[in-house]
């Protein structure tokens, strides 16, 4: 029987020829990522094991962004004590504010993940890279205490879900629609504690945007992680990037999948998540008469340039509704060079919107748009939980992001087809 791709990788970490569902291994890690919210937990433990000097200054990342650029004392002193770390230990990958950006969006883009890794982050969102066809995921601050400190952590190995995508995109419909109607079929328990292999004709069709946003959200299901083999359009990402050697890493023949669902994507609209889960979705046809107050288009999710351009397209000539606050967070530095380049940024401020420096801001209900009690917002990030953007009473629904900005234009959830 053969191994699928997010085994092989394992194994290959571990040493062994081959490893199954179930077994318990203690890997080498490739890179171990922390933030100004989870790190410093990390970095405390480390400390009470006496740790001297990190496993290897040039695979331990330190990104504060979720409270960057501070929002208060309390989060300065988060950050301080990332940036005393990072120059006691020579870290050759921590990003201040003025460099720094959303970490699941600057890893992939500065070549920091590489094909065939294994990367652990004290963040649920690790699961991003497996776009990239690298074994990434989430873990607790004491695990990456331990890898930054042996550069090994230990792993249950999970099985494997084989996800389909066929046919051909409807228009407006995106990567981001595909996981919330994935997540709406499956559950948010629906691939708990395995790995979701997305694949088939669409999915090859995919840009490297979409596919990131795909894997990004493969947590909302439960799952470990996510990922997609590598093919051309990720080599061609990662040429140019990659700031170190890299081994590809391809699933064999004769893999035993724990289960294959297949979609046809000609069915699929673009979907509109209700809170209080992820998996409460609905196709924007059936979404009704739902008015709001706030629009936020960013995230590690969709706060990249391919998303600006989508969102300024829509944006374009037309105004946000007068009762609307509609803020853009670039996700990165050279997103939004890039966006002032093509002067997406005009469109976003003529539209009159607001536009953040890079940041997890309002994702997490930190700053930068944190709703009252009874507001709506429409986003594009990952997670609508009751209390996420804000106050226990407020509401948040997930989109992708030509529906949030049709949406800050309409003052209600429309689609782009709707103006």
């Amino acid at each position: 029987m053969g191994m699928a791709i997010a085994e092989k990788i394992l194994a290959r970490h571990c040493g062994r020829r081959s490893v199954k569902p179930g077994a318990f291994i203690e890997a080498r890690v490739d890179i171990a990522l922390g933030n100004d919210v989870t790190a410093p937990l990390a970095i405390e433990e480390f400390r009470k094991a006496e740790g001297g000097k990190v496993f290897d200054p040039d695979r331990v990342v330190l990104v504060p962004d979720h409270f960057a650029p501070n929002k208060d004392v309390e989060s300065a002193r988060q950050c301080q004590i990332l940036r005393n770390f990072a120059r006691e230990q020579g870290l050759s990958h921590y990003y201040e504010v003025g460099r720094v950006g959303i970490e699941h969006a600057l890893l992939p883009e500065e070549g920091v993940v590489l094909p065939g890794d294994l990367v652990i982050g004290a963040d649920s969102h690790t699961c991003t890279y497996g776009a990239l066809g690298a074994f990434a995921c989430g873990v607790g601050s004491t695990d990456l205490a331990f890898a930054m400190l042996t550069g090994k952590c230990w792993f249950r190995v999970p099985e494997t879900i084989k996800l389909v995508y066929k046919g051909k995109l409807n228009k407006w419909v995106s990567g981001k629609d595909l996981i919330l109607y994935t997540i709406g079929d499956i559950g948010v328990d629906g691939a708990l504690y395995k790995v979701m292999e997305f694949t088939g004709p669409v999915v090859r069709r995919l840009s490297m945007a979409d596919r990131l946003t795909l894997c990004n959200m493969a947590v909302e299901a439960g799952a470990k992680s996510g990922i997609i083999e590598p093919d051309e359009e990720t080599m061609k990402y990662i040429r140019g990037r990659a700031e170190r050697p890299y081994e590809v890493v391809h699933g064999e023949r004769g893999v035993r999948y724990v289960k294959v669902i297949e979609y046809d994507c000609g069915k699929i609209e673009p979907q509109v998540a209700f809170p209080p889960l992820p998996s409460n979705t609905r196709p924007i046809s059936r979404v009704g008469e739902i008015y709001i107050d706030q629009v936020v288009i960013g995230s590690c999710t969709n706060g990249r340039i391919e998303d600006l351009r989508i969102s300024a397209q829509v944006l374009k000539r037309r105004r946000v509704h007068p009762r609307v606050r509609l803020i853009i967070i670039p996700a990165t530095q050279k997103v939004y060079r890039e966006a002032l380049r093509e002067g997406l940024i005009a469109t976003f401020i003529d539209a009159g919107a607001v536009v953040s420096p890079p940041t997890c801001g309002p994702c997490l209900g930190g700053h930068m748009g944190v709703l009252a009690e009874g507001e709506r917002a429409i986003s594009t990030t990952n997670r609508n939980f009751a209390g996420r953007m804000g106050h226990p009473k407020s509401e948040i629904y997930l989109s992708n992001p030509a529906i949030a900005a049709a949406s800050a234009v309409a003052g209600k959830i429309t689609s782009p087809e709707a103006l």
